[in-house]
This record gives structure tokens, sequence and C-alpha cells, in this order.
């Protein structure tokens, strides 16, 4: 980046879901506007953000306008085509960078980097082009096994457990002929998370370790500061971090083992679900610090004064979003979703524990 971004200036955002509204409503705190571009009219990011464009993510003329008007642009999810990341890099500084969003968007190519470039420990893994191949690989690293599609898995979605070659043929059907990669099972104690931010500058800035409850596959709960940090898992982050010369901020999830060691399950070059907590944790939350790395300002402070639950409100959950404003030490943050749906998250809250 050539220059920092003063107050006044224009972000722009990929993206119209909660994640774009949240980071909206900590760059307007900072004294920038926001751009959000969205194919859905009235998208939660936009109802909180001075611009909006609506266009389909592959209109490439409307995202050089779009990018033409911003000083810098972001992006709220990882599966933003490449022609559109690399068209808006043309227009306009992309942070992260497109490196960031081709490494997430392929698992394998995801898992290849993690172990090859940045050094961190995964599970084992295979390119499977077919159920024989899958068998075959099964049969080395022993079953159980996990089937997951490369591209466009989420919340539990494209991925199945596989328990024995019987179930192979039928599991592998299920993947409807996506590409896929074979991953061996990790029989983890508790599944763990790093939120952290790195600027153009490489200065780098990681929250405490974070306890993670899933349940059918979507996040429920998270934790923070969580146990048994020993400091590991930020270094890990931070190398994937610096081998992407990433900047803006990133979660990595790890598989944390009986034995204690971390073994990294995924990355999401982005603010995270898990990272949620901060924003009432007494700290810089992760939307500001996000806000901050991409527009060329100093990071903030990473560290907590206090402990924090954060708990997901997915599908009906929200309707009880009068009595949870009632809690005394909860702190209540909605979506502006206008329909609820299963699976769909429609808020969370913050429950604030004691002063650390």
């Amino acid at each position: 980046m050539k220059a920092v971004l003063a107050p006044g200036a224009t972000i722009g955002i990929l993206g119209g879901g909660q994640l774009g509204r949240m980071l909206s409503l900590a760059a307007s705190r900072l004294g920038l506007d926001c751009h959000i571009y969205c194919p859905d009219a009235g998208s939660p990011a936009a109802r909180v953000s001075r611009y909006e464009t609506l266009g389909a993510y592959d209109d490439l003329d409307a995202i050089k306008r779009f990018a033409g008007a911003c000083d810098v642009v972001t992006y709220e999810f990882e599966n933003i085509p490449a022609g559109t990341a690399a068209q808006a890099s043309k227009y306009a500084e992309l942070a992260p960078g497109a490196r960031a969003l081709e490494v997430a968007q392929d698992r394998l190519t995801e898992k290849t980097f993690l172990r090859d470039k940045a050094g961190v420990k995964v599970v084992e893994f295979s390119d499977v082009a077919t159920v024989f191949d899958a068998k075959r690989a099964a049969r080395r690293v022993g079953y159980p096994v996990i089937l997951k599609t490369r591209r466009f898995g989420y919340d539990g979605k494209g991925q199945a457990k596989v328990d024995s070659e019987a179930e192979m043929d039928a599991a592998f059907a299920s993947m409807n002929g996506a590409p896929v990669i074979m991953e061996a099972f990790a029989p983890f104690k508790r599944e763990v998370s790093i939120v952290a931010a790195r600027n153009h500058s490489g200065e780098f800035a990681a929250y405490p370790l974070i306890e993670n409850e899933h349940r059918n596959h979507i996040l429920h709960k998270s934790i923070a500061p969580a146990s048994g940090d020993d400091g590991a898992a930020a270094q890990m982050a931070k190398r994937i971090m610096d081998g992407l010369d990433y900047v803006g901020v990133m979660a990595t999830e790890f598989f944390q083992m009986d034995d204690g060691a971390l073994v990294v399950n995924e990355i999401a070059p982005r603010v995270h679900n898990s990272g949620h907590w901060t924003q009432d944790g007494g700290c810089t939350d992760q939307f500001e610090q996000h806000i901050r790395a991409i527009a060329g300002w100093p990071l903030g402070n990473a560290m907590p004064k206090r402990n924090v639950v954060m708990t997901n409100l997915i599908g009906r959950d929200a309707a009880n979003w009068e009595k949870l404003a009632t809690f005394p030490n909860s702190r209540l943050h909605m979506y502006g979703k206008s329909e609820m749906r299963d699976g769909r998250k429609m808020g969370h809250v913050n429950t604030i524990g004691d002063a650390l």
C-alpha cells in the first residue's frame, strides 16, 4: 500500500452478509465509508453502508466500476470467483490478496501449502480421482476417513465420514462428481482456533486461543480465552500468514489431540465466526482489526480484558431475541436477516464473564 487511508476513504467489500455488515459498522467508527458489492438488494451489509452496487460476481464490467470507486477492496467470504478477485485487483488494492483466495478455495491446494510451504502439521491427505483411488488411500491410512469436495464446502457441506470400505462407494457417489480429497480422521480432544491479523508492514497480532463447540457441523459456541494456550497456535498462524504475505484478519482452525499437539484443519481468509467474542472482550475487535490492517493503520490491542462465551443464534434461536436482550451480562448482535431458516446464522450472543 502506497499510503495510509485517512478517514473519508472508501473500503470496498465483496459480499453483503453479516461479516460485511460488522466490517462496515467497524469502519464507520474509524470515519471510513464502505461500498458493498452484492447480487442481492438490501443485504445486511448494504443497509449499514454508504454505498451499494448490485451485480453478479461474474459481471467483470460491474466489478471494474465498483473497484474503481474504492481505495481498497476486501471480501467477506472466500468463495469469490478467482476472475472477480483478479479484476478487482486491477483497479484497487485487494486485501487479502488473491493468493490467499487461491489457497483457501481448494482443500488440496490448502493442505499442500500448509504442509509444504508453511511447514505446519496437517492430517494425512490424498487427491482421489476415483472411488478406487479412495479405497486404496483409505487402506493405507486406515478407517475411518473423511471425504471432502475440494471446493465450496462450509458448515459440514460437501463432506462425509466413511467408517469402512463397504461405505466408500455410496460416500464417493454422494460427492456428485466433484473433485475430491480424502483425509485421515483426526481423533481430536477439542477444536480450537486462532484469529490473527497482519498488516502491510508485516506487523502481526493474535488474539488468545479459542475453544469451539460445533453442533451439526455448525459452530455453536466459542469460549475465549481457551485454557492451555502456550502460544504454539499463534506461532503457526504467523507462519501461514507470512507465507501468504497476508494482509487482514485470518482464522486458523486446529484439531487438538490428546497429547496437546495441534493439527491445522483449515484456514479462513477473512474475519471469522469464532472471533465474534472480540466485540465484547475489551480489546480491538476482529472487525476493526481487519479494517485497520487493510487500510494501512497500526494494529490494535488484541489482548482481552475479560472472558467471553459467544453463542450463535441459528434459525429459530433468534426468535428469543427479546428474552436474550434482558440478560445483564450478555450482548446481543443481530444480523438484520429477514427470514429465519434452519441452519441459517441469524445473530449471536456474547456472554461476558470475569475480568482477566
